[in-house]
């Protein structure tokens, strides 16, 4: 049994951060009901979107990918969702600020003032990887927690092994039926 897609997430973050595995990973969990994921799959950056239907519990929401190359042209998107996620890439510091300007811009926008915000701290697996105490302080985290108009909640995640894909899937759940 389908249920009428009716909500809208944006899934975004820079070129290279794991938007597309990820995506593909939560379609797989909950597509074919399979807890096995299995190899990852092969990946490009994306140019242009992706879009991807998620079913949940009673609900199925349409998760739009837009490609890191298209930033500039994000805040189009934006009017017609109802949450957001947000991937920056744990292993890669010289990524982060760049990451931590982009994500000030999205919870800056008029149009996501109450829209739920899951901040996504990807490639957990990777052995140079930042501990989550350590890219939250230098995202400065809860200052930015301290200052959004909306919830934002964090999460660390490596969508290549699957480490925090059901708690990504319990937030857009969550995120859903509020």
């Amino acid at each position: 049994m389908f249920w009428k897609s009716n909500e809208m997430c944006l899934l975004l973050g820079a070129t290279g951060v794991g938007k597309t595995l990820l995506l593909k990973r939560l379609h797989k969990l909950t597509g074919d009901g399979s807890a096995e994921l299995g190899e990852p799959p092969v990946t490009l950056p994306t140019v242009g979107t992706n879009l991807t239907d998620v079913t949940l519990k009673k609900k199925r929401v349409t998760v739009r990918e837009l490609g890191g190359c298209m930033g500039p042209i994000w805040p189009s998107y934006f009017n017609d969702c109802s949450c957001v996620i947000f991937m920056v890439d744990s292993a890669n510091i010289s990524q982060v600020s760049s990451s931590c300007i982009q994500l000030l811009s999205v919870l800056a926008a008029k149009p996501l003032q109450t829209a739920s915000v899951l901040v996504v701290f990807n490639k957990r697996d990777l052995p140079c990887t930042m501990s989550l105490v350590e890219v939250k302080s230098l995202f400065r985290m809860d200052d930015i927690v301290a200052s959004a108009t909306q919830p934002i909640t964090t999460l660390e995640l490596s969508a290549r092994s699957g480490q925090g894909l059901q708690e990504v899937l319990a937030w857009l759940d969550a995120a859903v039926t509020k």
